[in-house]
């Protein structure tokens, strides 16, 4: 039987950086994977295959919109669909090939199955085809990530009434489509489809959309996702959704009781993901877990069974796939006998609609809620040269720093390449920079980056240049 010092279940962002991390420390390391490709989610059937969607997509819609613009008469372009799903496929099968040679590359042992706990120091491993087998571990990583939650009047059944996984692989362009959630995943996967003709309505029971960020982003990110055809149904409850060979019909209700039904040709439910512990055996080895299904660990990672810890979307915070790479590496870092720090208030949120909108640290409610004064600073993009050259002028930096210190407290973003543009906010948090830090710092013009110094400008005795 093979023995490791320690085996990491799940090769998602969270579980392949842990386990590199884990083998450049001198760990004799075991990866766990249940599927045939490793990557997990955000390979596979999340984060990469989406984004490659979504810039097929803009593409396309630039093409059709602002080409004229610029100068550059075509003749009317045309969705080549089958193409666009098969360049998505190719970018998930270049990465996932990446992680395989990573694992090579680091000498960790991969093993193909499900894994799941026999007891605290030994791991079962099923595969699809054929008999189990075990290996034991000093240490164990549960990296097991989440699953699309479904709703029990809208059961996903994956034909027409879909998760997101099918919203990226459907086989035809649909001309219609309903989403249940207005958060992250329904409204990058509704801006795909609504860029390439599809009619998109979107249904929230929140007043807003993305109702987890600064409700200026909220607005903002309204305004510009309308200017593509999406429609949005706000402190909308959906009630049903029925789905037939052909087509689904959504039936909901506003806060007044006033109904509407919606046919389309798919409702996609993007209401959010549960964490995926099935069958991994955490009742023999005594894991407790939380009234929403997460592993509930200590500040060190740790669970309640010493050597067992758990990353990434199976304990609490956001799920998103850098907070379960910095997770990773912080226990393995701790395995190893150092003393890494993670500032969860530091782990930027991204969506990646066009415009995208990026934040890190407190939103401007949290500011309220807790009492904090705080001074705010905003730059438009309208007002940017950079913007107006690449036709990108919706959107704004807004900077919140603290009365008294002036230390920056919360940047949010919307507008172009604001994706990368925020850890120019998370470095200057990091070392808890001042506004009046980041308004001195030379940006090259004319850049998108340029906004930023900008609203830091506006931010201190609102010193704005050029606005």
């Amino acid at each position: 039987m093979s023995r490791y010092d320690v085996t990491i279940i799940g090769s998602g962002p969270g579980g392949y950086v842990a386990a590199i991390r884990c083998a450049q420390l001198g760990m004799k390391t075991a990866l766990i994977e249940k599927y045939s490709t490793l990557g997990g989610t955000c390979l596979n059937v999340g984060c990469i295959p989406s984004k490659a969607l979504l810039d097929s997509s803009e593409h396309f819609y630039n093409a059709a919109h602002t080409f004229k613009e610029h100068g550059i008469d075509i003749p009317a372009p045309k969705v080549n669909f089958s193409q666009m799903i098969k360049r998505k496929q190719g970018v998930v099968d270049q990465t996932t090939a990446g992680i395989d040679y990573l694992m090579k590359k680091n000498k960790i042992d991969v093993h193909t199955g499900h894994g799941a706990f026999v007891d605290r120091n030994t791991i079962s491993i099923t595969p699809a085809k054929g008999k189990a087998t075990t290996i034991e571990t000093d240490k164990v990583i549960i990296a097991t990530g989440s699953k699309p939650i479904s709703l029990p009047f809208a059961q996903i059944d994956k034909k027409r009434i879909i998760s997101s996984t099918e919203a990226l692989s459907l086989e035809s362009l649909p001309k219609s489509m309903t989403i249940i959630g207005g958060g992250v995943i329904g409204l990058e996967l509704g801006s795909v489809y609504a860029r390439l003709g599809v009619k998109v309505s979107v249904f929230e029971y929140m007043d807003r959309l993305i109702p987890t960020m600064d409700k200026t982003l909220s607005k903002e990110l309204e305004k510009s996702l309308k200017k593509i055809g999406m429609e949005f149904y706000l402190n909308h409850s959906v009630k049903d959704v029925k789905g037939t060979a052909t087509s689904t019909t959504l039936t909901a209700e506003d806060k007044a009781g006033k109904k509407v039904t919606v046919k389309a040709d798919y409702c996609l439910v993007a209401v959010g993901r549960r964490p995926y512990t099935d069958q991994l055996g955490l009742d023999k080895v005594g894991v407790k877990m939380d009234d929403r299904g997460r592993v509930e660990t200590d500040e060190h990672l740790q669970t309640n069974v010493p050597g067992v810890y758990a990353i990434g979307d199976v304990v609490k915070g956001a799920m998103l796939a850098h907070k379960a790479e910095e997770e990773g590496i912080f226990v393995a870092e701790q395995l190893a006998g150092q003393k890494p720090h993670i500032n969860y208030l530091l782990i930027p949120g991204v969506v990646y609609t066009w415009p995208e909108v990026a934040a890190v640290g407190y939103t401007e409610e949290q500011l309220k809620e807790k009492g904090i004064a705080y001074k705010v600073g905003s730059f438009p993009f309208k007002a940017s040269g950079r913007a107006r050259a690449s036709m990108d002028t919706d959107g704004l930096v807004k900077v919140l720093a603290d009365k008294e210190t002036d230390e920056i407290l919360g940047v949010h973003m919307i507008g172009p390449r604001t994706a990368d543009m925020i850890a120019e906010a998370v470095v200057a948090m990091e070392f808890r920079a001042s506004a009046e830090d980041i308004a001195r710092m030379s940006h090259a013009h004319p850049t998108y980056t340029e906004s930023f110094k900008e609203a830091a400008l506006a931010a201190t005795e609102n010193r704005a240049l050029h606005i």
